[in-house]
């Protein structure tokens, strides 16, 4: 017998070899698989309870395991359909239907199919999240006394003290909540400071997860444009009084999906305008560890600077570790900050101690700098290299900025006249991605990101959710042959070498 290592492929002959036993029947002994396989009993542990998990398979403690008996016959389906009348036809005044789309994000979470290169991932690869760290921080945590037990609501202090040195200025660990990741804690800011029905100012383009968290809290998005150096205070303030909005969410630091950077100047006037306004700024701080190496001294967060309480700050560590280690902090100052701790209580009561204690011990270890160093030096190789791939094969893609921090670029399709431009009309960025899939590459499109009709077409290209340099600059040439099949033959730039 060859020597197997995979649970799935284990549990995958065990289900073969199901119908050898008659329903309750045993089946052979743990270290009889161990050495009829030559698997160890870990895998063999695992496969067992993944078929226990499908229902095939009972195991009992120190009598082995046993083939399930047949369901009895099943009972026929339901009719569900009621649901659709009583989710929108409950008698409520709502403006806003309170619908939920989860498709802007999914594109984001969801794998692609095998062979398929993730330009359109949301996390950096396996590759670049420090996994020998983490695995270390969530054993030492394990050890800790009391690391088991219920943790203090707001979070455990010594964690939130973390959180707020890392914010600056005067911001104080007991202004600082931990939640279970940013997109948690955006869910709990938007639903303590507005309520079902009113606007809620958004930056255009935005975080498709945002708008989604929005509309299902049956929030109204107002959508404020974005340039190269962040929202545009005169047309927030043309906002705050056209919409009589209370909140404005905005991502300072390398917004998404543009990259930019809100300008020193434009900082004091977005918190002027939302204070005369009578308005909170809920600041996603997402990526402010996926700093690239070029990107010089970065500025602090707006909540480092606000000493009136406008700003509720969102942080977390997921985007620098893992899309499982959901660890964020939000700050306030002011009542808000019983509120916000009150609806967090209701929703999760707290996050799990063990997570908690693993993210104190990760943070304090010299594992800690070092990965950010080597992520911040390779963030800043792979951005090179896509952008250096999409000026070469893909010159019609315009570029307008290129970021010095996050993982993605923000490319405009072409739009106005010509050829090229008819191609990437109505639908063409789902032609786009369509045709990206079939020449085996996943792309994200931009539509989802604006709140209202967009100005032109666009895509997001993740460069962090790829294995290295060599794949982004095959997604390319997969994308260059995208664009020929959904482009007239004579908008072509160049062929592939």
């Amino acid at each position: 017998m060859h020597q197997r290592s995979s649970v799935g492929e284990l549990a995958e002959q065990l289900r073969q070899d199901l119908d050898r036993y008659p329903p309750g029947g045993k089946l052979p002994s743990s270290r009889a698989l161990v050495e009829r396989f030559r698997v160890s009993p870990v895998t063999v542990s695992r496969a067992l309870a993944q078929l226990a998990a499908e229902g095939l398979v009972i195991t009992r403690p120190g009598a082995g395991a046993f083939r399930a008996r047949p369901r009895a016959t099943e009972t026929p389906a339901g009719d569900t359909s009621w649901q659709e009348v009583a989710l929108s036809a409950d008698g409520t005044p709502d403006l806003v239907p309170r619908t939920v789309d989860a498709s802007g994000v999914t594109v984001s979470l969801a794998a692609p199919p095998p062979g398929v290169l993730e330009f359109n991932g949301g996390y950096p690869h396996p590759s670049l999240q420090p996994e020998r760290a983490m695995a270390a921080a969530l054993a030492r945590a394990g050890r800790r006394p009391g690391a088991w037990g219920r943790p203090p609501l707001e979070g455990l202090p010594e964690l939130r003290e973390w959180f707020a040195r890392e914010i600056g200025g005067s911001m104080t660990a007991a202004e600082v909540l931990i939640a279970a990741g940013g997109q948690s804690a955006l869910a709990t800011a938007l639903r303590a400071l507005a309520p079902p029905g009113a606007p809620v100012l958004v930056e255009s383009p935005t975080y498709p997860g945002m708008l989604a968290l929005a509309r299902a809290a049956g929030l109204r998005p107002v959508p404020v444009p974005v340039d190269p150096d962040g929202v545009r205070p005169d047309l927030l303030a043309d906002a705050f009084r056209a919409s009589g909005a209370r909140v404005f969410v905005c991502q300072p630091l390398f917004q998404n999906p543009t990259g930019a950077v809100l300008a020193a100047d434009r900082r004091t006037e977005v918190l002027r305008i939302a204070r005369e306004a009578g308005a909170f700024v809920i600041e996603d701080d997402f990526v402010r560890r996926l700093a690239h190496a070029d990107a010089g001294p970065l500025p602090r967060p707006l909540a480092a600077d606000d000493p009136d309480g406008v700003v509720v700050h969102v942080g977390s560590l997921t985007k620098a570790t893992s899309p499982s280690f959901r660890v964020s902090a939000l700050a306030a100052r002011g009542p808000v900050l019983e509120r916000l701790c009150a609806i967090q209580v209701v929703d999760s009561f707290f996050v799990p101690r063990p997570l908690q204690e693993a993210a104190l011990e990760l943070v304090g270890s010299p594992a800690w700098p070092r990965h950010l160093r080597a992520l911040s030096a390779e963030l800043k190789v792979r951005r090179d290299t896509m952008t250096a791939a999409l000026a070469r094969h893909l010159p019609e893609l315009a570029l307008p900025h290129v970021p010095h921090g996050g993982y993605h670029l923000w490319l405009r399709l072409p739009d106005g006249t010509g050829d090229a431009a008819r191609a990437f009309g109505s639908g063409g960025e789902s032609a786009l991605t369509a045709a990206g899939l079939r020449a085996g590459v996943a792309l994200t499109p931009g539509r989802p990101y604006f709140s209202a009709e967009p100005p032109a077409p666009h895509l997001r290209l993740s460069f962090a959710a790829v294995a290295g340099t060599a794949e982004i600059t095959e997604g390319v040439r997969r994308l260059r042959a995208a664009c020929d099949e959904v482009l007239p033959a004579k908008t072509s730039r160049r062929p592939l070498p």
